[in-house]
């Protein structure tokens, strides 16, 4: 037996430090830790201790007799990996570190964000004595995309923020809720409380097609449906039109595929999760029956991982659809699988969407229909979206033997009410901190920032995340993100780059409190999550999200009045 890593992998790989054998890759030092879609446990080598076990944060490891049908694949899966990437003999042997110094006094750091990459950070800064972090969070509510982004029916990949509260709630720590860099404080207002600041901001901003239409109503950015379905304060009252049979979804990455899910899954079983309730009582009365997804490439390209794409065919009562007339590869993918050079992964999705065109349908189930070497070119309507133009692409060789699409002139029209685009994140700018506006990241040589994409670092500033390296990976892959970041900027601290003076805890506690005096502590936000979950718990919910930032500051201070009381309380007696 061999234990098995499953589709809730996040990659933080919090599990290759504990393997004693070595047998979980790749590893953040191993090049392929960049572009992979989970780890993978080498069968033969696993001597089935179980360390891994309780060393995943989301528990996504199972002993490889004990796995659920849905899940069974996940054997081979890990297996094809090592087809590819045997493991090497040996150990790496270990590098002897310098002492630090001591001398330099308590390093205070703000992180700007509250998101994986943020918490991450805070996480690798305090395993360190004599630091202090201070975390600022526009929103009232911390965790960035695990609360606003992931799916509400992954319940599995949120599990993760239980994980941050450890570092939330260290002596070293301190949130500042609800509090926006440039408008409640400003960059200078940061560095002069502060050795050192890392922006941790994620990519908050979507590209656009720029295509004719794009901008009816009708037509949206998927980043705002997800947002919405996910209960952000500032989407609550967005309205998304579900009264046509179809959507198309322009772009086939993971939350291409959210999106599709959540238009076309069982409402009964979303009323079971942390859905936002309004979303639920629109989804309620959806008309949707099929969701469209174009990719402007092959399957070979497409920009979903396996174990999305995977999880898709578990579905009930949906149909996932492709021509397999759409699935003939190009002359040079085709090559490399026949020859096994393709990525275990890559080939698989290529095998998976082939079983996929094989299916029998049911014309009483709604249907996930996928498209390939499709690329929008209009969106069409009056008043309104109801259409989409097309253009069929052919792949072309381009340098370093990349594929490219390029329009063949055929066209179609694919008549839908709703039109949502998924073609990726971009980062958006911070008041007074600088920005490459060509990539839509805050320009940075590994975490340390720069004046320019060209130019000098900016002494105390540093990036991690999706801000950092633009909007790629998965939610763990930003730990060897952040890890890196710290690393620079301790490195910074030891050699005296960042000893100036800087404001203490309580000088700063006091500038926030007269900018923003509605404020929320962790101790607030422990309160939000407190009636958050009650709210859930009567109909047997994870929790029902507050949608609305008033609600969530009234909860916060209903936490505040009460510790009060009961701090008085014990005075008297």
């Amino acid at each position: 037996m061999a234990y098995v890593i499953t589709q809730a992998c996040c990659n933080d790989a919090s599990c290759v430090a504990t393997c004693p054998v070595n047998c979980i890759h790749p590893t953040p030092d191993e090049a392929q830790f960049a572009t992979t879609e989970m780890l993978y446990i080498e069968p033969d080598t696993c001597i089935d201790c179980g360390a891994c076990v309780d060393a995943c944060p989301v528990a996504a490891i199972f002993p490889n007799d004990e796995l659920s049908e849905s899940d069974a694949r996940y054997a081979q899966i890990n297996a094809n990996y090592y087809d590819k990437y045997p493991l090497r003999d040996g150990w790496k042997p270990l590098q002897p570190t310098e002492a630090k110094r001591t001398d330099l006094g308590t390093l205070r750091v703000a992180i700007v964000g509250a998101g994986p990459a943020a918490c991450y950070a805070a996480e690798e800064l305090l395993i360190h004595s004599d630091v202090e972090v201070e975390m600022f969070e526009k929103l009232p509510t911390p965790w960035g995309l695990i609360r606003a982004g992931v799916a509400p029916d992954h319940p599995g990949t949120k599990v993760i923020a239980e994980a941050f509260d450890w570092t939330a709630a260290k002596d070293g720590f301190q949130f500042h809720l609800g509090v926006e860099i440039g408008k409640h404080l400003t960059h200078e207002d940061l560095l002069a409380n502060h050795h050192a600041v890392i922006y941790a901001v994620g990519a908050s901003g979507d590209r656009r097609l720029d295509i004719p239409g794009e901008d009816l109503p009708g037509s949206h950015a998927a980043t705002e449906f997800v947002a919405w379905y996910n209960g952000h304060p500032d989407y609550a009252n967005a309205r998304f039109d579900l009264s046509g049979e179809r959507a198309v979804i322009v772009g086939n990455g993971n939350v291409a595929l959210d999106v599709a899910r959540v238009l076309t899954m069982n409402v009964d079983e979303l009323a079971k999760t942390d859905i936002a309730d309004h979303a639920l009582e629109a989804l309620r009365h959806s008309n949707i029956r099929e969701v469209v997804l174009l990719g402007r490439r092959g399957p070979a390209q497409a920009a979903y991982s396996t174990p999305e794409f995977l999880a898709l065919g578990d579905l009930a009562g949906v149909d996932v659809v492709l021509d397999p007339a759409e699935l003939e590869l190009d002359e040079a993918t085709a090559g490399q699988l026949a020859r096994g050079e393709l990525e275990p992964s890559t080939a698989f999705k290529v095998r998976l969407a082939r079983e996929f065109s094989e299916r029998t349908t049911d014309p009483d189930h709604k249907r996930i229909v996928f498209r390939y070497l499709a690329s929008p070119t209009a969106v069409l309507g009056a008043d309104s979206a109801d259409a989409v133009t097309v253009v069929r692409n052919e792949l072309v060789a381009g340098d370093h033997g990349t594929l490219s699409a390029r329009p063949t002139g055929a066209t179609e029209t694919v008549p839908a009410s709703l039109v949502l685009r998924s073609i990726g994140y971009r980062g958006v700018p911070v008041p007074g901190v600088p920005f490459d506006e060509r990539r839509g990241t805050i320009p940075n040589d590994r975490g340390r920032v720069l004046t320019s994409p060209d130019g000098s670092v900016l002494d105390g500033v540093y990036a991690t995340g999706w801000i950092k390296r633009g909007p790629s990976g998965v939610i763990g892959t930003n730990k060897s993100c952040a890890k890196d970041t710290v690393a620079r900027l301790l490195e910074d601290f030891q050699a005296g780059r960042l000893v100036r003076p800087v404001g203490n805890r309580k000088e700063l506690t006091k500038l926030v409190g007269q900018r923003q005096p509605d404020r929320i502590d962790y101790r607030g936000w422990r309160a939000i999550d407190a009636a958050e979950r009650s709210r859930g718990a009567a109909t047997g919910r994870p929790r029902v999200k507050f949608t609305d930032a008033d609600q969530m500051l009234a909860a916060a201070r209903s936490r505040r009045r009460a510790v009060s009381l009961a701090s008085i309380t014990s005075n008297i007696s």
